[in-house]
């Protein structure tokens, strides 16, 4: 997983990690930017969220692809 592109992609589209924070229920912008350091774990649940946020697919935005199902 690529905390760094997570970084990016939350500058990117002109985010704060304050307004991150808010957005996944943290009480402090300390909640989040613990999650861009590698400081406190990503729970899948949060991972979809932040995507969803940065309206990126999940799979783009934390392992550098994107998955497509192949129609087996």
């Amino acid at each position: 997983m690529s905390l760094q592109k997570l970084k990016q992609s939350r500058k990117a589209k002109g985010l704060s990690q304050t307004f991150m924070a808010k957005k996944l229920g943290y009480t402090y912008p300390s909640g989040y930017a613990n999650i861009e350091t590698g400081r406190n774990k990503l729970s899948l649940e949060n991972a979809k969220k932040i995507a969803d946020i940065l309206q990126m697919d999940v799979n783009e935005l934390f392992f550098g692809e994107e998955l497509h199902e192949t129609g087996k």
